[in-house]
């Protein structure tokens, strides 16, 4: 099983890569079939993928800006969707000369812009094609249907632990899903939004 957790960890390292390089988009992952919202990476790695200084992204998580999960021994986890936050504030910050304040105002306008992108998107698709569950945290997620992708997300879930957990053993391995063409990757998209509170 540790085996399936360094693969997956080296697929995900793979995507922090390309949207780090602005080579895919944050919704372009989560169509692939990639949950954005997976607590992979380390401080240091999240650190080195956006390069930034570690203690800087303790800061951020200090003021609020970017909230990574914790494992149950306190250790900062971040996810795709935090490295996207992280890229984007360092931009705000360095390259537009943007307050902390003002970045959490963006980076906030922005979220809420892509859940309305995903929320027409949803509504474009023919009734009947999706399905809705709840995630671990209570979320709500619609799944449109797909076996490979449900089978491939679950294996993901059902080791979470393992992935976040550190290095793993070379035992056993896992066939990710193949790269679909676009038009197959509409078909087996997630879509994760939260309700306002």
């Amino acid at each position: 099983m540790a085996r399936i957790a360094q693969q997956i960890r080296k697929a995900y390292a793979l995507c922090a890569h390309m949207l780090t390089e602005g080579r895919a988009e944050l919704d372009d992952l989560d169509d692939m079939g990639f949950d954005v919202n997976l607590p992979v990476f380390t401080v240091s790695q999240a650190a080195q993928a956006a390069g930034v200084h570690p203690q800087t992204l303790r800061q951020y998580d200090r003021v609020g800006l970017v909230k990574p999960q914790r494992t149950g021994g306190g250790a900062r986890r971040y996810s795709l969707r935090d490295l996207d936050r992280l890229v984007q504030a360092q931009h705000l910050s360095q390259d537009e000369s943007i307050n902390l304040a003002g970045i959490t105002r963006i980076l906030e306008l922005q979220e809420e812009n892509r859940q309305l992108r995903r929320q027409i998107r949803r509504l474009r698709r023919p009734a009947g094609s999706s399905i809705f569950a709840a995630d671990a945290d209570g979320d709500i997620v619609e799944v449109q249907r797909s076996r490979r992708a449900r089978m491939w997300r679950h294996e993901i879930h059902a080791h979470a632990r393992e992935i976040t957990a550190g290095p793993a053993s070379q035992e056993e391995s896992l066939l990710l899903p193949p790269a679909l063409p676009a038009h197959a990757a509409a078909q087996t998209t997630m879509v994760v939004w939260q309700p306002e509170l």
